[in-house]
């Protein structure tokens, strides 16, 4: 199958001779190429398609819980907040990282916007991305005190840079080897085993690793695991079958890819809609470093206490990852995505109200499982949106903005706490920027799936 895709995969030029030498019918031939090299494609996908939705599901569970002790609200957090004893560097850390992500996507779609595979640019930004997180964790083992603090911010600055351009990437390598009918259920699966997996090693991490008595190499070693996990599940990529891409744009410098972000955002108001809901949304996002921050205030700092809201905030999150993708798959991800919102409302007003520990514990699982939906809707209902070799750009917009109103709002909500005012406060903000969100989505974003597509759209 993959030399008959070969074979028939004629260039856009000799569909051009095609179409010159035979006037009469040129239409006709032109059609009946694409036709057939759509359904090659297809075919191509469809024959790999049980291989790559295994490969997918392991990559993700083993990269995924190594990311997730390094980006769950709880250890990154507590561990600046003991280096610094600062709530405005706690800030200043997911700034950083934020930064690196809203600057980075656009680079990441001009390195595979004109390229028939991905799959290799993906090997080298991944391994650079896993490369900061050793440097996370060897920062607090090898440096001196004065030292740590500025290693791990560069560290997470670099983090973010190469997580901006592997989110566009692996995003993109997703969009052509999983069809649009079972990628909630991927999602689903892959999250639900991620975080049952990372609950459990967070748990073991914070009692373990951590302890009654935090210290720097606790944390340091619990970073260290999540590189070791991530880098083996990247290794499962290597067993992916990608096939090359059915059209690709013409190559262009990053500076006239900026400059014409204006006009590609006004010809589809359906993806600016979304952008702008998902962007306020994003806003609301900011509250994720400091629940934990309030919830110390009554529990305290151990390892115990980590472990276990952590164990809350993955568990109950993993367990949503099934309902989210079961809706996406039935309904589409605006369903999810507007699920998600509605519930981050009522998990972070009852984390402001709920006095005992189970309450709590359920409010913040909750909120995990807000984040969860969020996550997974924002990812996926990206890719619905226009023309597969516009996607690129589309996913590096989506994250640079989302992550650029991450970027600000966290540093402002350092700002405001470092002036005397609550945690509760910054969390009412939260879900206000949620119910806008959510309001916007319902009335203003259209389901990509139910809109017409180009009719040489790829697989579906």
């Amino acid at each position: 199958m993959v030399k008959l895709f070969e074979t028939r995969h004629l260039t856009l030029k000799q569909q051009d001779n095609v179409v010159e030498n035979s006037p009469e019918s040129a239409l006709v031939t032109a059609n009946e190429v694409t036709d057939r090299l759509t359904n090659d494609y297809n075919n191509l996908v469809e024959q790999n398609l049980k291989r790559n939705f295994i490969v997918h599901v392991c990559h993700g569970l083993l990269g995924q819980t190594g990311f997730r002790l390094l980006n769950t609200p709880t250890f990154l957090p507590a561990y600046i907040l003991l280096l610094s004893g600062s709530n405005m560097i706690v800030s200043v850390a997911e700034a950083l990282k934020n930064l690196g992500m809203a600057i980075t996507p656009l680079i990441g779609a001009n390195f595979i916007a004109h390229r028939k595979k991905v799959l290799p640019t993906g090997f080298l930004i991944g391994g650079a991305m896993r490369l900061a997180v050793l440097g996370i964790a060897l920062t607090g083992l090898f440096l001196p005190t004065g030292w740590i603090l500025p290693g791990i911010l560069f560290f997470l600055l670099a983090f973010g840079v190469f997580t901006g351009m592997q989110g566009v990437i692996f995003n993109m390598l997703m969009s052509k080897v999983i069809p649009t009918r079972l990628r909630g259920r991927l999602t689903g699966y892959r999250n639900f085993l991620a975080g049952i997996t990372t609950a459990i090693v967070a748990y073991l991490a914070g009692k373990y690793f951590i302890g009654d008595n935090p210290q720097i190499s606790g944390y340091s070693y619990t970073f260290l695991l999540s590189f070791v996990l991530t880098s083996v599940g990247l290794s499962f990529l290597f067993f992916i079958r990608e096939p090359d891409a059915l059209r690709v744009k013409v190559a262009s410098s990053l500076r006239q890819q900026i400059k014409n972000i204006p006009a590609f955002i006004d010809a589809d108001p359906g993806f600016r809609n979304y952008l702008f809901a998902r962007s306020i949304a994003t806003a609301g996002r900011m509250a994720l470093p400091f629940y934990i921050l309030l919830l110390s205030a009554q529990f305290g700092f151990t390892g115990e206490f980590l472990g276990k809201f952590s164990f809350a905030f993955l568990f109950i999150g993993t367990l949503s990852n099934l309902v989210w993708g079961r809706l996406a798959d039935s309904y589409g991800f605006k369903v999810v995505m507007s699920g998600s919102l509605g519930l981050w409302i009522v998990a972070g007003l009852s984390i402001t109200f709920a006095q005992n520990e189970w309450t709590l514990l359920a409010a913040y699982g909750f909120v995990g499982a807000a984040y969860q939906g969020f996550m997974q809707g924002g990812n996926n209902m990206t890719l619905e949106f226009g023309s597969s070799q516009d996607l690129p750009v589309k996913i590096a917009l989506s994250n640079s903005a989302s992550e650029l109103v991450s970027l600000i709002t966290v540093l402002a909500a350092g700002v405001y706490l470092t002036l005397g005012n609550s945690y509760e406060s910054v969390i009412y903000f939260s879900v206000a920027c949620h119910a806008v969100s959510l309001i916007y989505f319902c009335w203003f974003v259209p389901e990509p799936r139910y809109q017409k597509k180009p009719s040489s759209e790829s697989i579906t």
